[in-house]
């Protein structure tokens, strides 16, 4: 009779867990679903912000260039005319006077200045020097355009004067995992991280703060749940909500209307979403846990996605960043899943490339998850 008794009550407990998982899992969809303004909100974030970073290009494109032509000759037409879409803008002639002036409106982004007798002085051997003046406030443009204004000029002048470079080494280039090297293919992939990140941290601390503005955690308390059920019923419908958002953002945005090749597993991909996303909800909660109003929240959740988001290399190289900042944001959620996201998207990586992100973002996620836990349950007990 007692060995019969004893397995019910084994299994009683896990059952009983699982019931109020997804009961309260229940409640919080109810709640996310029935604020059209969110998913509007959602809806908008994984789908025009996301397409509009692919057209945020730092690529030199159309660029707009003047010409002040001193010399009026052949070799200086030629130069004019090779600067060509779709990196420049049909050159404009001006006059010199007018130089401060347009520089000052910012109408061009170079001017360039053929001094006269530029042609024969080029004939004659001499080394006549042109003059570029650029708007350097177009940084990337600034750097790039005229390191190819330097190029067309030359390759122009030793064309007219019959001069053969020789090649010491002539390379062969292979772009890998992006053969037109467009900038455009890695910001959308990143933004549906960085706007996952974002959303979820507020999504999953809002419904801690929401329960406690409403006094409905009294309620609870005086129910048979536990800290832990109340926060993986948060984490799951949250998660959900923004996994699906992003996958379909990913599929339809970034896919079909931007043109970006998914090489990798889609499915190994929604995996390790699935843990970044349980990692980023731990630390939502465990923020919401710090903050007594939503107003605070807020304050305490904006610098730590900009902290995080700045040093996790999805707006620029984590190599050009300070090697203290590279160490210390080595193990963020963010910068594992910016890792896991190029290595599966564009590399076709598979399980034995991608497992030290997933491991790395599911240990700090199972850390962040206990440090809530103990913030979540002293809140209880304060609210108690």
């Amino acid at each position: 009779m007692k060995s019969s008794l004893h397995p019910e009550r084994m299994e009683l407990p896990i059952m009983q867990m699982l019931k109020n998982i997804y009961y309260l899992t229940r409640k919080e969809f109810r709640s996310v679903f029935s604020d059209p303004v969110l998913i509007i909100l959602i809806a908008y974030i994984f789908t025009m912000p996301v397409y509009d970073m692919s057209r945020m290009s730092t690529d030199v494109k159309h660029a707009a260039v003047a010409v002040i032509d001193r010399d009026q000759s052949v070799l200086s037409f030629r130069i004019r005319d090779a600067l060509q879409a779709p990196f420049f803008q049909s050159p404009k002639a001006i006059d010199p006077h007018d130089t401060d002036a347009l520089m000052n409106r910012g109408e061009f982004t170079f001017i360039i200045e053929i001094p006269p007798n530029f042609q024969r002085d080029v004939q004659a051997g001499r080394h006549p020097q042109i003059q570029l003046l650029i708007d350097a406030t177009s940084m990337t443009q600034a750097g790039l355009g005229s390191s190819y204004i330097n190029q067309i000029a030359g390759r122009e002048i030793n064309d007219f004067a019959g001069i053969e470079l020789p090649e010491v080494i002539k390379p062969v280039v292979h772009a890998e995992f992006n053969p037109n090297t467009e900038s455009s293919w890695f910001m959308p992939t990143s933004q549906i991280g960085t706007m996952a990140f974002l959303l979820l941290m507020l999504l999953a601390g809002a419904a801690v703060i929401r329960e406690r503005e409403r006094g409905t955690i009294e309620h609870l308390l005086v129910m048979p749940v536990t800290a832990p059920e109340l926060m993986m019923s948060k984490i799951l419908a949250n998660g959900v909500v923004i996994m699906i958002s992003a996958m379909l953002s990913l599929w339809f945005v970034v896919h079909l209307s931007i043109g970006v090749p998914l090489n990798g597993s889609l499915l190994l991909y929604a995996v390790g979403l699935a843990v970044f996303l349980f990692a980023v909800s731990s630390l939502g909660i465990m923020i919401a846990t710090l903050a007594p109003t939503m107003a605070q929240f807020g304050m305490l959740v904006l610098p730590v996605y900009i902290v995080i988001n700045l040093f996790a290399g999805g707006s620029s190289p984590r190599v050009n960043m300070p090697q203290v900042a590279q160490d210390i944001s080595e193990y963020w959620p963010l910068t594992q899943f910016m890792k896991f996201a190029q290595n599966i998207l564009f590399r076709g990586a598979g399980l034995e490339i991608v497992w030290p992100q997933m491991l790395a973002m599911l240990l700090l996620g199972l850390l962040l998850l206990g440090l809530a836990l103990l913030r979540f349950r002293k809140m209880l007990e304060q609210q108690g």
